[in-house]
């Protein structure tokens, strides 16, 4: 959604809403409100510079027949993701003081609810619950103690919690037949436990997702994109694009200054590649020639000053792989076969590295940028090899490969000679980019159980990072998306800062 759809859908809302719910959203939300009345009232604030709420509440508990606490909340219908990363501030009073994602038939202290709830004393961590007005509320707990990350799914009558420490997977429950009603009250809570004191908490990183219908047509169907800023030494996350129409696979310019990324879907503006300046926030379509049907493999060289494009124009619609200047020109045509996926330049700008789809197989290929001499292969194994990457000192090629299973990440050195795995867990993982240090290893890795060989679209994923020198992956990013959201090497200069993009379907009042 971009910034006018906001804004248009916020005079709505203030149109739609009654009289006495009339504020100002907040945030993602619609409003706020304590629950309950409790003895000292609560609130809630949003820093749009920093993309944090913080909630204050008093109440008695969130138990039994009823609940004191303070909720910020949207009204939504059908299915939905919740996230968030909560930090209770100070020392606290109770230790069974809790935070957390709530979805509620109504305002009424006594509704049906479901929760998912972080509390800050004994560092529990359960899916509660409260199946119809009045009812004892139950409670199922998670196999994490002192978790911050939270993500709370529903699809239907079912409700999907999943909790962890920062960089940790996930940990799950569910309830199923939970009947709430179609159209609930969604967001953010905390509660005090203790009627005489108010607890503050911090929420991070929230989003409200509408994931893919799932009835939807992979590569027909399509749904919004969100482009974001990760810091991954502390996985703070920045939203600086919304969008409905797709677009994907953020490069990262070598000077710092922008971004390009390309459109994707159907219709006319598909396959176009556009320079996105960080400092303006505004979006320059690159002149690309007669190669207007740019697939998520568009690398820039180590320098900044050449763009590797895959583009689907000519041969039949197959990927080919074409070089031009970074600002913009006439594409040169580098790959005589296809289909041709680019992933990677050499430091030296004499190389081009590849997946090529060959006779049946997706191997790793390696061509002179100049287009000069035939294609060199590097990889031979059955199945799909993909993702390959030059280390910034050219001597190392990592890449994802299936052949031992599952899709895992590998390296070889840079004649293809040496390959030896470097993951083995029970993802996924596909795209391995390299930090401009040349010691840390960026991945995306599907939760979603999925086909080893492919990397589709709208999955539940984790992007994580691991030393290049090997240990154990650790999860920086709790996403939604998957194919287009890290194609491609999306390092900042300084190797603080991963681009990439997330979706979600476009989110209205009510729906």
């Amino acid at each position: 959604m971009d910034d006018r759809s906001l804004a248009f859908l916020g005079w709505m809302l203030a149109l739609l809403l009654p009289a006495a719910a009339l504020a100002a959203p907040l945030g993602v939300f619609e409003d706020h409100a304590d629950i309950g009345n409790p003895k000292l009232a609560g609130h809630a604030t949003w820093n749009a510079a920093s993309q944090e709420y913080e909630l204050t509440s008093g109440g008695v508990n969130m138990w039994d027949k009823r609940d004191e606490f303070h909720l910020a909340w949207r009204k939504l219908q059908g299915d939905f993701i919740l996230q968030a990363r909560v930090e209770f501030l100070g020392k606290g009073v109770d230790p069974h003081r809790k935070a957390g994602l709530i979805v509620r038939s109504s305002l009424d202290d006594d509704s049906p609810y479901v929760d998912g709830a972080l509390h800050a004393g004994d560092g529990l961590t359960s899916l509660q619950f409260r199946r119809s007005r009045g009812a004892i509320t139950e409670q199922l707990e998670a196999a994490v103690k002192s978790a911050d990350v939270v993500q709370l799914e529903r699809r239907g009558n079912t409700y999907i919690f999943s909790a962890a420490r920062f960089g940790e997977p996930f940990v799950t429950r569910e309830i199923s037949d939970l009947a709430l009603g179609d159209s609930v009250y969604a967001g953010l809570f905390i509660c005090s436990h203790n009627g005489d004191v108010t607890e503050t908490a911090v929420f991070r990183n929230v989003r409200v997702i509408r994931p893919a219908r799932p009835d939807f047509v992979p590569y027909r169907d399509y749904i919004g994109s969100v482009l974001e800023l990760l810091d991954v030494n502390t996985g703070v996350r920045q939203v600086i694009r919304h969008s409905n129409e797709p677009f994907e696979a953020p490069n990262w310019t070598p000077d710092g200054t922008a971004l390009i990324y390309n459109t994707s879907g159907r219709g006319e503006g598909r396959g176009r590649l556009y320079r996105f300046d960080l400092a303006t926030r505004q979006a320059t379509l690159i002149d690309t020639g007669f190669a207007i049907r740019n697939n998520n493999d568009h690398v820039l060289s180590f320098d900044g000053t050449m763009l590797g494009i895959s583009d689907q124009s000519t041969d039949q619609n197959q990927s080919t792989i074409f070089t031009l200047p970074a600002v913009g020109g006439t594409p040169k045509r580098v790959t005589p076969l296809t289909p041709s996926y680019l992933h990677s330049w050499s430091p030296d700008k004499k190389y081009l590295l590849y997946t090529g789809g060959r006779n049946g197989e997706f191997d790793i290929y390696r061509a002179a940028a100049d287009g000069s001499g035939s294609e060199q292969r590097l990889t031979s194994a059955p199945g799909v090899d993909d993702g390959p990457e030059y280390t910034p000192d050219g001597a190392t090629i990592y890449f994802n490969s299936e052949r031992s299973g599952r899709m895992q990440i590998w390296r070889m050195r840079a004649d293809g000679s040496d390959q030896q795995q470097v993951t083995d867990d029970q993802h996924n993982n596909w795209f391995p980019h390299i930090s401009p240090d040349g010691k840390w290893i960026a991945m995306i890795s599907y939760v979603d159980e999925i086909k080893p060989s492919e990397h589709p679209y709208y999955k539940r994923v984790y992007l994580r990072v691991m030393p290049v020198t090997g240990g154990a992956p650790k999860v920086i990013a709790y996403v939604y998306g998957g194919q287009g959201t890290i194609n491609v090497p999306s390092w900042s200069p300084d190797g603080k800062m991963l681009a990439f993009v997330s979706n979600t379907d476009e989110l209205a009042p009510g729906r």
